[in-house]
């Protein structure tokens, strides 16, 4: 029987590779639409740690980014976000009590499946390159490629790109290496030049203290931020979080962890995610799913244990109760440029997922959705996919 928690170099290591998606949405998220550092990450490592003991496997936790890209591109109020999480946490209740979800992961195709994990892990590297040259939504926002650093060119060349290359030259040479595993030694290295480089912002307010968070801190939404949280933010999500948080996750996990998987599956997942959006919203956080693209990125880092999940959880919780608001202080230390070499990494290994696609049909539609997602959103290629998928099996369209 394989061990359950494992906490070594590579668990630690794996448990920090999905930062890159993580942070930049939740800082986004604190500094321009107003949510609670302290709710914020307080969820997120209670999240981790408990779905970790559930299903006794490595679980990914993961900002839903549709709703993240749309807060902190249009600065929408902390009410309606909450709001959004509360909406998707109940229909995310609603399909998995009931097992609706069961039935649509079952008549979903394979090829639809790997055209999610293509299309997430495509996304992934594109923003990890955006990150690293300094052109993210987080970091054209704040005029600046690196925001928390004192140096931004060294001759003509901008910081960003000489971290960024840097780092992923170590991660490729070290990607393998149980000793010294990349994912620990890029974000450690990155720790450093942020230490050595940074500009410490809030440093001078950095106080050790016990910190509780305080339930509903934005109050109840009003009927006009659940409308418009509704329309805007999860009616767009819904299909990702059905495709990429829920089916393809379940299967990604079966597929690295078999057996040991058992207890995840796509009721399960929906359930899961239900729960940590309801707490979300209590605490005022964000709102919360899985992932394929978060696993991809644990699992290429090294993590193959629920052991993963409780050493970043904890840092997580420590963070929102030791530190409170001022949390954010620490985890400036990390250039975007570092949380870009590892979503370029975790894009790379969820990318190639497709490798199994042997019919011509089947990898003409996880072609299909990539195209369609790049043109304009996963939600779209998923549901697309889905009816063309189809199409081919009934034989009304060829390739």
């Amino acid at each position: 029987m394989k061990t359950m928690y494992k906490f070594n170099r590579m668990e630690f290591a794996g448990s920090l590779g999905d930062l890159g998606t993580l942070l930049p949405i939740a800082i986004g998220m604190i500094l321009i639409n107003g949510l609670n550092p302290l709710g914020l990450f307080l969820s997120i490592g209670f999240y981790y740690i408990v779905s970790g003991i559930y299903f006794r496997v490595t679980v990914p936790v993961q900002p839903m980014k549709v709703i993240g890209a749309y807060a902190i591109a249009t600065g929408i109020s902390a009410s309606q976000i909450l709001a959004s999480g509360l909406l998707i946490g109940l229909f995310l209740l609603l399909i998995g009590v009931t097992g609706a979800i069961t039935l649509i992961g079952k008549y979903t195709p394979k090829s639809v499946v790997r055209g999610v994990q293509l299309s997430t892990g495509v996304l992934l590297m594109a923003e990890g390159v955006k990150f690293m040259i300094g052109t993210s939504k987080f970091q054209v926002l704040r005029q600046v490629a690196e925001p928390y650093l004192t140096l931004q060119h060294l001759g003509p060349v901008p910081i960003g790109i000489i971290i960024g290359v840097i780092g992923s030259i170590f991660t490729f040479l070290f990607l393998e290496n149980r000793r010294l595993p990349a994912g620990l030694l890029v974000v450690l290295g990155g720790t450093f030049v942020g230490l050595v480089l940074g500009n410490h912002e809030g440093f001078d307010q950095l106080r050790i203290g016990v910190n509780l968070p305080e339930f509903l801190p934005f109050g109840l939404p009003s009927g006009a931020d659940f409308a418009i949280a509704f329309f805007l933010l999860a009616l767009p999500q819904i299909p990702m979080t059905l495709g990429n948080a829920a089916i393809a996750y379940a299967d990604l996990s079966e597929e690295y962890f078999d057996k040991a998987s058992e207890k995840v599956s796509y009721r399960s997942a929906c359930i899961s995610m239900a729960i940590a959006n309801f707490i979300s919203f209590i605490v005022g956080g964000m709102p919360l799913c899985h992932g394929a693209g978060g696993l991809a990125a644990h699992y290429r880092f090294g993590a193959r244990t629920a052991g993963s999940n409780l050493m970043i959880g904890i840092i997580f919780v420590a963070l929102a109760v030791f530190l409170g608001v001022h949390a954010l202080s620490v985890l400036y230390l990390l250039p975007m440029s570092i949380l870009g070499v590892l979503l370029l990494f975790a894009g790379g290994q969820l990318s190639l997922s497709v490798i199994d696609m042997k019919e011509r049909k089947e990898l003409f539609v996880s072609l299909m959705i990539l195209g369609i997602t790049l043109a304009s959103n996963l939600a779209v290629g998923f549901i697309v996919g889905i009816g063309v998928a189809y199409a081919f099996k009934s034989d009304k369209l060829n390739v």
